[in-house]
């Protein structure tokens, strides 16, 4: 996976994989410093993935310089981020497009998960599959 500054930040591009449904987000936010994985609601419908606000919980997701928005966390079944497999995974679903401008932030959680090596020499990221 390589890694691209935009205006100082690490953004990566992601295909996201579900059943028989697959997406590419092109503007995701490595994120070291959130402990969970966020995706854009209106992103992840695309694949099949909706609120599910009866086996979810709401949380808040606090931003930079403190402003928070509410977003659902719930467990996905058969998703697969750039073929890592993730049964049972947390993730957070909400409306970050519009105030952040990204299609989803990821996580320590998911590197953590698949085992990320960042090479901030050549910006490359890679994922133990």
């Amino acid at each position: 996976m390589k890694l691209k500054l935009r205006h100082s930040l690490p953004i990566v591009s992601l295909t996201l994989n579900r059943n028989d449904h697959s997406i590419i987000l092109h503007n995701v936010l490595f994120d070291t410093g959130c402990a969970a994985t966020v995706f854009d609601t209106d992103a992840l419908a695309a694949i099949g993935i909706h609120i599910d606000f009866i086996n979810g919980r709401a949380k808040r997701m606090y931003g930079v310089g403190g402003t928070s928005e509410i977003c659902y966390e719930q467990k996905i079944t058969d998703l697969c981020i750039e073929n890592i497999a993730l049964t049972d995974f947390p993730i957070q679903l909400g409306s970050i497009q519009e105030p952040y401008g990204f299609d989803g932030i990821v996580g320590i959680d998911f590197m953590i998960r698949a085992k990320c090596k960042v090479n901030f020499e050549t910006l490359n990221i890679e994922l133990e599959k």
